[in-house]
């Protein structure tokens, strides 16, 4: 199937002139492919404003505010411990936020960014469980880095991301999404991934390291080699900045190997964003809010429709 391709042509010209009628910023994909429309709705998060990025609290925080949206959060969150091996010290700590929801709710991990479990992270996790998941954010770097790190020294953090094994990861991500299922609100299945930049790739990798992966959602995350990519049986969306070629010429090598091996992957890309464009929500000048404001929403109705079904 062809590649769109958005924001060339007299047609999008043509766009463009009824949306500057109506006053509207809109984040437009550049690339889609077998990507669902935006959900009614979403035309509610399109608002951009001149002046001061304002925050919306129907998606996540961006870094500036994370702190003050856990602060304010009125679900129940709690750090635990949970063990990922068979040698009694082998575990790691993660951040689980609970919905306030009737019924039993779906399990989705938030794989942190190269930074580690950052306050950031904690604040997308409460919006997931805004959203009605039991959002559980694992520190895949427990034991070798202080917990408050993360937020002090980003640097060292992520030296230290740099030395993970990933099959050492890709374990513990599986354990800690069979904890979520092991807990009483959990409604049965398998649970889903969303990551972040360093986050976004490992969460790719793990549609291949884990087979019985309800689904995966990647946040400006590079894909994994196309060999490997045979092995996915996860439907798969990706969000992407326009301006991030570093991660964006991985894209097109993915699509054709999951479209040989008949899996499904949409993917989005977000005209004038760049890279970490959900965390970075006052950045390139407005286009990365407006990135966030669209493809937050999107990131719902697919988990929604897949380990929420």
């Amino acid at each position: 199937m062809r590649v769109l391709t958005e924001g060339r042509g007299m047609a999008v010209r043509s766009v463009a002139l009824t949306l500057l009628a109506l006053n509207v910023m809109v984040a437009q994909p550049v690339g889609t492919r077998r990507a669902v429309p935006d959900q009614p709705g979403a035309a509610a998060f399109r608002r951009n404003g001149a002046g001061p990025i304002r925050q919306v609290p129907t998606i996540p925080a961006g870094s500036s505010s994370a702190s003050d949206r856990i602060l304010k959060s009125s679900r129940h969150h709690e750090y635990v411990k949970i063990a990922t091996g068979e040698t009694p010290g082998d575990s790691v700590a993660a951040w689980v936020v609970y919905p306030q929801v009737r019924g039993k709710a779906p399990v989705v991990l938030v794989v942190h960014e190269i930074y580690g479990l950052t306050t950031w992270i904690r604040a997308v996790a409460d919006q997931l469980a805004a959203d009605g998941f039991i959002a559980i954010a694992p520190d895949l770097m427990t034991g070798k880095i202080s917990p408050a790190t993360p937020d002090s020294a980003p640097q060292l953090a992520t030296q230290i991301i740099r030395t993970l094994s990933p099959a050492t990861v890709h374990a513990q991500l599986k354990a800690v999404g069979n904890y979520g299922l092991s807990l009483p609100a959990a409604k049965q299945g398998t649970y889903a991934v969303v990551g972040f930049c360093w986050g976004g790739s490992t969460a790719f990798a793990h549609a291949v390291a884990n087979p019985e992966l309800g689904a995966a959602v990647v946040f400006y995350g590079s894909s994994p080699a196309s060999a490997d990519l045979s092995r996915v049986k996860a439907p798969v969306l990706g969000l992407y900045g326009e301006l991030d070629a570093r991660v964006n010429v991985s894209i097109a090598s993915a699509d054709s190997a999951l479209q040989a091996s008949g899996r499904k992957f949409d993917w989005q890309m977000y005209a004038g964003a760049g890279h970490g464009f959900l965390r970075n929500q006052d950045g390139m000048s407005g286009a990365n809010l407006a990135a966030a404001k669209l493809a937050w929403p999107r990131t719902v109705v697919f988990l929604r429709n897949t380990v929420g079904r």
